[in-house]
């Protein structure tokens, strides 16, 4: 049985919308993880959920409807605890964070003061946007944001001086962040499974870069790019 197939018994409002599930088997057949396909079809029952109860046919649903859902989300404590409490800002000797797989839709403002922090773990979440102070850990070396439902970073990214790893695989970028052009020391960038369609020329010009994951993304490299890419004896997969 496939993954899909039983994401629709553990989930049976997904049965009741044939669109539903085409789309997890589509995800699926683009070789998405199993915990991925997990939070997508949780996600979305629980969407379609609240359709249901509020009579509402979700492929017309407009903005009110999906606001009204967001809202229950993000005001709705987790079954695990309660979303990150601005409080953890006060770690700010703290060099190691792992907020992974807690369905959080948000991060606190607070967590830019942990001025500290080496490597930030968030993923496998529902984050659809980072806090603006995220640009003030300037000693961060890792971001690891696989599996959320990030369509950009905000601008204050670009502040992060001794960032090493970023890892936005399985997330909705439809292009790289521009910002990334400005981030001196990354080596590795994985965008895996995202929409990318296109790439911007400033990806060669990266100074640092060692590894480039574009698989799985409807863009290819041109010719001149992967030359200039191996010239600077930068791996990249596509």
């Amino acid at each position: 049985m496939s993954s899909t197939s039983l994401l629709v018994v553990k989930w049976p409002v997904l049965a009741r919308h044939g669109h539903a599930a085409a789309w997890l088997q589509a995800w699926e057949d683009l070789g998405r993880a199993p915990r991925t396909l997990d939070a997508y079809a949780r996600g979305l029952a629980e969407y379609l959920a609240l359709c249901d109860r509020e009579g509402v046919d979700p492929l017309a649903a407009g903005r009110a409807h999906v606001g009204v859902f967001v809202r229950e989300l993000t005001s709705r404590p987790h079954r695990r605890g309660a979303n990150v409490p601005g409080s953890l800002g006060n770690l700010t000797r703290l060099r190691y964070l792992n907020v992974g797989e807690n369905a959080l839709a948000t991060l606190p403002e607070a967590v830019g003061r942990m001025a500290d922090l080496i490597e930030l773990r968030a993923q496998h979440n529902r984050l659809a946007t980072l806090p603006d102070s995220i640009g003030r850990l300037r000693n961060l070396r890792e971001l690891w944001l696989r599996g959320n439902v990030l369509e950009s970073l905000p601008p204050s990214a670009a502040d992060l001086p001794e960032l090493r790893h970023l890892d936005l695989r399985e997330n909705a970028l439809a292009e790289l962040p521009e910002m990334l052009a400005g981030l001196p020391r990354l080596r590795q960038l994985d965008v895996r499974s995202n929409h990318l369609t296109r790439l911007p020329e400033w990806v060669v010009d990266m100074p640092s870069l060692e590894k480039l994951d574009l698989r799985w993304n409807p863009c290819e490299l041109t010719p001149q790019m992967v030359a200039t890419l191996e010239r600077r004896g930068c791996i990249a997969l596509t």
